[in-house]
């Protein structure tokens, strides 16, 4: 059997977990699956895409910095990469059309309360950052019907923007927008959506956000503790997680919508932080 191709793209992309995550993954359900990464040049991402799918491969995960443009490159969307305004995930339809996906969300719901068992409904949610991050994910998450999610982002405009862009599916859920320095309640959940833990450039954030039961999750992931959750360690915070879980998660959902298996996630999970 030939094995049929996909890929992640991204620059810069050396860094990238996804093709050993999709080769555990092909491994643990037997499919014929050959996954790679490659790096597109910053002006080149559109006719990377085009090459691969001309080239006949199958599906594509899409990762910083152009996630938006594989948004806009798509001639159909998913309903959940229509509200998110993002795509991680390509791939042709039936009918030939580059279809659009966005899995992050629903990779960040499933870690929280699957894996970490964290319930989300009525509860008071804080993220940080107003950026592609933060809009790919809060359509899931205000489907876990919270009692409020909160955006606060150094420049309020932006974050003001994502709750008027969001308002239609917050329901009974207080969506509301401020700065990082006006967040001074405690929360249930807090969620760094920024790039601080990759920049080392921490928001200017109160510890008053942190009660003794805060869940504190950190959407970039590293093999020690991230600069944010440190900081929330430092502040008296006892439940800290990093987004492996939730890249893994994406990723096994990306990796449905292309072969219609779903993967068990745990055990590669697990395997990644052996690595």
């Amino acid at each position: 059997m030939t094995n049929e191709l996909y890929a992640v793209v991204g620059n810069p992309i050396s860094h990238s977990k996804s093709p050993r995550i999709h080769s555990l993954f092909a491994e643990q359900t037997g499919e014929a699956v050959e996954y790679t990464a490659i790096q597109a040049p910053l002006e080149g991402f559109e006719t990377t895409v085009t090459s691969f799918f001309e080239r006949g491969g199958r599906g594509l995960n899409v990762t910083v910095p152009f996630k938006e443009r594989a948004w806009q490159m798509a001639s159909r969307r998913t309903d959940r990469a229509a509200a998110a305004g993002a795509a991680n995930t390509l791939y042709l339809d039936s009918e030939g059309s580059l279809t659009a996906d966005n899995t992050d969300g629903a990779g960040l719901v499933t870690d929280l309360t699957i894996n970490h068992g964290i319930a989300l409904a009525d509860t008071r949610i804080l993220i940080l950052g107003a950026g592609g991050a933060v809009r790919g994910v809060l359509g899931p998450l205000l489907a876990a019907r919270p009692a409020s999610i909160t955006i606060a982002n150094r420049t309020l405009a932006r974050a003001e923007a994502l709750v008027d862009l969001f308002a239609g599916q917050a329901g009974e859920t207080r969506l509301e927008a401020c700065e990082f320095r006006a967040a001074d309640a405690p929360m249930d959940l807090v969620i760094n959506g920024t790039s601080a833990s990759l920049q080392g450039d921490l928001p200017p954030l109160s510890p008053a956000v942190l009660g003794p039961d805060t869940v504190v999750y950190d959407m970039m992931y590293s093999l020690q503790t991230t600069t944010f959750n440190q900081w929330a360690l430092e502040q008296g915070a006892t439940r800290v997680f990093d987004g492996l879980g939730m890249l893994v998660e994406q990723a096994a959902e990306s990796f449905q919508v292309w072969r219609g298996v779903r993967p068990q996630t745990a055990p590669v999970i697990d395997a990644l932080r052996n690595d």
